[in-house]
């Protein structure tokens, strides 16, 4: 199939879940606020995010549905055409499943914030068991059903193989990745903005390594996106929550890693890991140092806002970069990974 038949089937599964996500938001938002499915904003927070307490959560279930109705109907379509075989078709939906799995979990986590009343959800532990539990299913999965390679692909230096501590360092990866995303929704739009541009770019990549799974998947949570950022841009009048924030995490795992180009995740989701490390680094300083603090408010997009930036220019600084790193990752891919197929 040529780009121009790729792009069709993209921009198919785009407005499909585009057009789902978004009027889904005319149902379920009033319906959030019926059953008082508010969020509560902690202290921790800056102060003037106190206004939005309230603001209906669980939101991501919008995208969810529109993303996974979006994929599994198009990439649907597109086996039958091609009478059911398509490389990589096992890889996509499982990937898609894994997706799933991690928002399940984040909706039982905010089921417990809104209706248990306990603000801080599932503990530390309980996460992590079920989140690195969702990663083994989905590595024996693929192992079984899908890639049962132990290699990854490094551009310009092809193929490594990892062995058995692919396994290890895989999951590692993914509940961090998981982990990160789910820090990085703290602004209004800032998450789903970020993710779409990541989305835009895995999609290329795929479209360069000839994965037609993986260009729909892609376009469809690009879509998604778009459709549910039309609510949760500033001033938002829903948040994804963690059912939406570990979902999309799961999703951006399940993208580079059937892709089989996971080190790649290291320039898409470089505001992810910024977000992530600001944390790691907020909690070591303030235990070496007795009480001092290096970034003003931790995750860093907290910092910036403390220095007086608006919700509206952090989204729009950390959109351009992760497009700009997604970009470096797609010339990766387009000049050091494509020429290995």
């Amino acid at each position: 199939m040529d780009s121009r038949f790729d792009f069709l089937w993209a921009l198919g599964a785009a407005i499909v879940a585009f057009g789902i996500s978004a009027i889904l938001g005319k149902v379920l938002i009033p319906y959030l606020h019926k059953l008082k499915f508010g969020q509560t904003i902690l202290d921790i927070g800056p102060q003037w995010h106190k206004n939005k307490q309230g603001t209906p959560t669980m939101g991501g279930i919008m995208f969810i549905v529109g993303i996974v109705v979006s994929t599994v109907l198009v990439f649907g379509i597109y086996i039958f055409v091609n009478g059911g075989a398509v490389f990589g078709t096992a890889g996509t939906f499982i990937g898609l499943g894994m997706a799933l799995c991690y928002g399940i979990v984040g909706f039982i986590d905010d089921y417990i914030k809104v209706v248990k009343k306990r603000n801080l959800g599932l503990s530390a532990p309980q996460k992590l068991v079920l989140q690195f539990g969702v990663a083994a299913l989905y590595l024996v999965g693929m192992r079984f059903l899908g890639n049962a390679d132990t290699a990854t692909i490094i551009p310009f230096l092809g193929e490594v193989e990892l062995g058995f501590f692919y396994y290890i360092i895989s999951a590692l990866v993914i509940v961090g990745i998981v982990n990160a995303v789910n820090l990085n929704d703290g602004v209004d739009g800032l998450c789903g903005s970020i993710t779409f541009f990541a989305a835009v770019f895995m999609m290329l990549m795929a479209s360069v390594m000839n994965s037609k799974g993986m260009i729909i998947e892609s376009a469809a949570l690009a879509g998604g996106l778009l459709g549910f950022l039309i609510w949760n841009f500033h001033p938002a009048k829903v948040f994804m929550g963690d059912t939406g924030s570990l979902f999309l995490g799961g999703m951006v795992c399940a993208v580079v890693f059937t892709l089989d180009v996971p080190v790649l995740i290291l320039p898409i989701g470089i505001v992810y890991l910024a977000e992530m490390f600001s944390v790691m680094l907020q909690v070591g300083y303030f235990k070496l140092t007795k009480g001092k603090r290096l970034f003003k408010m931790a995750p860093i997009h907290h910092h910036f806002e403390m220095c007086g930036w608006s919700e509206v220019k952090v989204v729009c600084v950390f959109s351009m970069v992760t497009a700009a790193f997604s970009l470096g990752a797609f010339l990766l891919t387009y000049f050091g990974v494509g020429r290995i197929f």
